[in-house]
């Protein structure tokens, strides 16, 4: 297989900027899968399905049309021909995403997509269980983390045009989705145990892409 690297990790500990920046500097592809979760999500909103009701959604799972794009210079996400790379980052998403990804088969059809655009390898890949279900034999794998008060911090910087997104309230939300996605039955947020943990609290974007690529040409 050509070069995998998976990036696990919760929210706000910097897995997009720093998967982008990987990629850009080893000239590989990108590929953002909790956006495809977000799009799935959106989709699933826009259509008017309760999202908290498991059946209906799974019922509906197969519908969405998903195109990813993996420039990681332009990272792009469609649904049905449109590009949703706006919409899909709300807070009514972010708040949502946890009840669908939770679905098998959500994930079930999200993580065949994923696999598919893998393919041969040569792509840095940002998801929640990408060492542990989706790309298990990556060379390289990463979990990369920060506190709870530096990813809520991040995340409330991301949603600064969103009034009611104060520090505090992103913490209680993102608090409330890494528990969902920890403790869910199909492919729970987790460390792979050959992955290497990077904790992101007092590294700026710059130092840990250089840790990434450093770990890449050691391991591979």
């Amino acid at each position: 297989m050509s070069l995998v690297i998976a990036m696990d990790g919760p929210s706000g500990s910097g897995k997009s900027s720093a998967s982008k920046g990987v990629a850009r500097a080893l000239g590989l592809r990108y590929l953002d899968t909790g956006a495809m979760y977000r799009a799935m999500t959106w989709w699933m909103l826009d259509h008017g399905v309760d999202v908290e009701d498991g059946a209906a959604v799974a019922a509906r799972a197969g519908d969405a049309v998903l195109v990813s794009g993996t420039d990681p210079d332009r990272p792009t996400i469609e649904v049905d021909g449109a590009d949703v790379s706006g919409p899909i980052r709300t807070r009514e998403v972010t708040n949502a995403v946890s009840a669908v990804s939770r679905v098998p088969e959500v994930r079930e059809r999200l993580v065949a997509l994923q696999r598919e655009i893998i393919g041969a390898g040569g792509i840095v890949v940002e998801g929640r269980d990408i060492g542990t279900v989706v790309a298990t034999d990556a060379p390289v794998k990463v979990y990369l983390t920060a506190s709870e008060a530096t990813r809520a911090a991040r995340r409330a910087k991301d949603l600064e045009a969103d009034p009611g997104a104060s520090v505090q309230v992103t913490q209680a939300e993102q608090a409330r989705r890494d528990r969902l996605d920890s403790t869910r039955k199909a492919s729970p947020l987790a460390k792979a145990a050959d992955a290497h943990e990077i904790d992101s609290t007092e590294l700026s974007l710059d130092e840990v892409i250089e840790a990434v690529v450093r770990l890449a040409k050691e391991q591979y």
